[in-house]
C-alpha cells in the first residue's frame, strides 16, 4: 500500500518535499496557512543557488564584528538588545526578556570558533553541492522556468582585510569539491562588466562557475502546479493548530481554515487530518509545534530584507549573480528585474520594514551600479529565515527525550540558503522515508537507532 504523507509546510522546503515524495511513489497532502505557495520567506529571497556561500555566520570573527555594529541600525548583523533585555520599545510592547533569543544567541556563541566553524562549513558544502545537482535533474525532467542563469556567482570585495579572510575558506571549499576561485579584479570586470562603475574601489574577488540564481518563488509556484498535475493535494488556507501525539506516535494533525486577506480564523470546527508519516517544512515557525512532544528545535527567526528594482539598462546591469560580502548583500538578475538581498535582523516574528535598513540597500545599490535601474520604485519586502547556530539545517527523524517519533520527519533550518539547500534537502528526506541512505555526506538527525 502506497504511504500518505502531510508536508506541514508550502514554501520552496515544503514544496520540493513533496515533489521528491510523489516522485518516490506517495501519496501526499500539503497543508499551508497561505492562500498560495511560497508567499512568506520564499517569496522575495535572494535568488541564489549559492554553494559557494557557506561560511558559517559563526565563525571566529563574527563576535567582534557584532559588537562593531553594535549601535548601527543598517549593521549586517542586527541583535534587539532591547529584545533581549526586556527593555520597553513600543508602546503596549511585553518588556519580558526574549529568552528563546538568550538561549539562541548563547549556542550561537558556542559555535564561533575554528572547529566548529569548519565542522559547518563542510556540511554546507556537501549539502549544497548535492542540492544544486538535484535541482538541475529537476529542471531536466520538468523544464521548469524561473528566470534561472548559470553564470556562476561571485564574491567582489572593497574591503582588503574582507578579501584576505575570504582565502582559507575558498581553499577549504575547494578541497570539498566547490569550484570557487580566486580571481583578480581585472578578470571580475571581465567576467561581470557592471562592475566597472565601482573598479577603482575592488580589492579583489571569487568566482564559483557552477553556481546560479533564479525566482525561488516563481519555481516554487510552478513546482507547486506540477506536483498537482502528478495528483499532490495542498490545502492552503489551513492554519496547523497542534499535532496529536500519542505514545511516540503522531496520530494526526489537527487543522482549521483561515480567511485569505488576514490569516483570521473562520467561524468553523478545527478537524483532524492523519496520514502514515508527517514532514515539518515550516521554517521559523517549526519550534512552536513541536515543543509539545518534548522537541526542542534550535531555530530562530532572523529577519532578512530584499528589495527588486526595474532594470533600466539591461548592459550595465549584472548577469552573474554577485556576494557584496562587506555589505551582506547578494544581487541576482531576475530577467528585467534585480533583486538585492541581505543582513540578518533579530527581533522576533516582527515583519515591519525598517525604513533605515531599506534605505541602506537603495544607498549602496546605486553606488554599485548608479542609474542601471530605477531606484526610484523599490519593491522592498522581509521575511524570517529559520536560522540555526550553526546555520546548518535540520534535516531527519524527530527524536525527543523518549526516542525517536516513529512518523515525523524534520525538514527545516535552512537559514539564509533555503532556496540553496531545498532540493537536495527534501531528496535526502525522501531516500531516509523509503528507509535509504541519502547519497550526500551529511549529519542527518535522528537515524541512529
Amino acid at each position: 500500500m502506497t504511504k500518505q504523507v502531510i508536508v506541514l509546510g508550502a514554501g520552496v522546503v515544503g514544496v520540493t518535499t513533496a515533489w521528491q515524495l510523489r516522485q518516490a511513489g506517495f501519496e501526499v497532502t500539503v497543508i499551508e496557512r497561505e492562500s498560495s505557495a511560497a508567499l512568506s520567506t520564499s517569496f522575495a529571497n535572494g535568488g541564489q543557488i549559492s554553494v559557494s556561500h557557506a561560511t558559517p555566520w559563526a565563525n571566529p570573527d563574527t563576535p567582534y564584528k557584532a559588537l562593531k555594529w553594535l549601535f548601527r541600525e543598517d549593521a549586517p548583523l542586527l541583535f534587539r538588545w532591547r529584545r533581549l533585555l526586556g527593555l520597553p520599545g513600543n508602546a503596549g510592547q511585553d518588556t519580558a526578556p526574549d529568552m528563546a533569543l538568550w538561549r539562541w544567541g548563547w549556542q550561537f556563541l558556542q559555535q564561533c570558533n575554528a572547529k566548529s566553524a569548519d565542522a559547518n562549513l563542510v556540511q554546507m558544502v556537501n549539502l549544497g553541492l548535492y542540492s544544486r545537482q538535484i535541482l538541475g535533474e529537476v529542471r531536466a525532467q520538468t523544464g521548469i522556468d524561473y528566470d534561472c542563469l548559470t553564470r556562476g556567482i561571485m564574491h567582489f570585495y572593497t574591503d582588503h582585510a574582507e578579501f584576505q579572510a575570504a582565502i582559507a575558506p575558498t581553499k577549504r571549499m575547494q578541497q570539498l569539491g566547490c569550484d570557487r576561485q580566486v580571481i583578480s579584479v581585472h578578470k571580475a570586470i571581465e567576467l561581470e562588466p557592471a562592475l566597472t562603475g565601482i573598479g577603482k574601489e575592488l580589492v579583489g574577488a571569487t568566482y564559483t562557475a557552477l553556481d546560479e540564481s533564479g525566482d525561488a518563488q516563481k519555481f516554487t509556484h510552478r513546482l507547486a502546479a506540477l506536483c498537482q498535475q502528478q495528483g499532490v493535494t495542498f490545502l492552503f488556507n489551513t492554519a496547523i493548530k497542534r499535532l496529536v501525539y500519542h505514545n511516540q506516535h503522531i496520530a494526526g494533525v489537527e487543522v482549521i481554515s483561515v480567511d485569505s486577506k488576514d490569516n483570521a480564523a473562520l467561524p468553523a470546527q478545527s478537524q483532524i487530518l492523519s496520514a502514515d508519516a508527517y514532514v515539518l517544512a515550516l521554517g521559523s515557525y517549526s519550534p512552536a509545534l513541536v515543543k509539545a512532544l518534548g522537541i526542542n528545535l534550535p531555530i530562530y527567526p532572523a529577519k532578512g530584507y530584499s528589495a527588486t528594482y526595474p532594470v533600466l539598462r539591461p548592459d550595465e546591469t549584472p548577469y552573474v549573480s554577485l556576494i557584496d560580502d562587506e555589505f551582506k548583500l547578494v544581487y541576482s538578475r531576475l530577467g528585467d528585474r534585480l533583486r538585492v538581498a541581505g543582513t540578518a535582523e533579530f527581533n522576533g516574528f516582527n515583519l515591519e520594514l525598517n525604513p533605515v535598513r531599506c534605505q541602506a540597500i537603495t544607498r549602496r545599490v546605486r553606488a554599485v551600479f548608479g542609474d542601471a535601474v530605477d531606484l526610484t520604485q523599490p519593491n522592498y519586502w522581509t521575511g524570517l529565515r529559520p536560522m540555526t547556530p550553526s546555520n546548518v539545517p535540520i534535516i531527519g527523524r524527530a527524536v525527543n527525550r523518549q526516542g525517536r517519533i516513529d512518523n515525523l520527519y524534520l525538514n527545516t533550518g535552512h537559514g539564509t540558503l533555503g532556496w540553496t539547500h531545498s532540493n537536495g534537502s527534501a531528496k535526502a528526506i525522501a531516500d531516509i522515508m523509503q528507509g535509504r541512505q541519502p547519497q550526500v555526506n551529511f549529519n542527518f538527525v535522528g537515524l541512529q537507532d
